[in-house]
């Protein structure tokens, strides 16, 4: 069976120009400095303003395809990056996931509705604070009819979902996610369909938020990056509050993560 599903992954990578399965290492993505870092407990993260340029992103040729067409339709002001190591639990397939794995792994993350509840640290009040109040795959944007979490039994190599999310910090808004999937990696990227307001000032117009989430296979972990990149409305002091919001909301956004791998990995086996 394990042979059967070597031979699928070969298959993919080959459909999908992708090269053979490897299993690169943290110091292929990263390089040998980064790699030592985050394996020594380190949590890189960059927020960068006016022409942010990436400085975290892995070397990995479709992610970095993925979220550098973002940024090059954006171009925008306001970006934060950050990495995050997961250790795979006992039992895990290495040093590449097995395919039972990643489709459990790619479900999970696109079950938006166990975003509901989520919890992030505010700076600025010095407290938890929830994030998102409810959130929820819908329809689609015009209707906003609440459906149930999608499930593939073959993750397909690009899908777009609609969801609700309502959080304390930009309210009620729309959201488009694309999600697009690998042998050795999945990523994700969120854009806003409707305006966020931070209160009553306008913070970000439409279509000018986009956070992307990238899932990379790396042997004994998974390397997660997430980069938050926006332009903002001219507030003074607005720039600086959304970047440290941003840096907030993704240390909760990788913490959901590992939350979900923990149960995908456990209902792989």
């Amino acid at each position: 069976m394990k042979t059967k599903l070597s031979l699928i992954l070969v298959c993919m990578m080959v459909l999908y120009g992708a090269g053979p399965v490897s299993g690169a290492s943290l110091e292929d993505l990263l390089g040998s400095v980064r790699a030592a870092a985050l394996t020594s407990g380190e949590k890189p993260m960059e927020i960068q303003f006016d022409l942010p340029r990436f400085r975290l992103l892995p070397r990995h040729e479709r992610i970095s395809q993925v979220i550098e067409d973002v940024h090059q339709k954006l171009d925008p002001e306001i970006m934060v990056e950050t990495l995050h190591l997961y250790h795979k639990p006992a039992g895990a397939e290495r040093p590449v996931w097995s395919e039972a794995e990643r489709i459990q792994l790619y479900n999970k993350v696109l079950a938006l509705s166990t975003l509901t509840g989520l919890q992030y640290y505010s700076a600025s009040r010095q407290t938890m604070r929830t994030f998102y109040e409810s959130s929820g795959v819908i329809d689609n944007p015009s209707s906003k009819t609440t459906i149930a979490d999608p499930v593939y039994q073959v993750p397909p190599y690009r899908v777009t979902v609609y969801a609700r999310q309502k959080d304390l910090t930009f309210g009620d808004n729309t959201y488009q996610y694309d999600y697009y999937s690998f042998p050795d990696a999945m990523v994700f990227v969120q854009q806003n369909l409707t305006s966020l307001t931070y209160g009553i000032i306008p913070a970000v117009g439409k279509n000018r938020l986009h956070s992307a989430v990238a899932i990379i296979d790396a042997g004994d972990y998974i390397l997660v990056y997430a980069a938050s990149m926006a332009k903002a409305a001219s507030v003074p002091g607005m720039k600086e509050r959304i970047g440290n919001s941003f840096s907030n909301r993704a240390s909760a956004i990788l913490n959901w993560f590992a939350s979900r791998a923990d149960r995908a990995f456990a209902d792989a086996r």
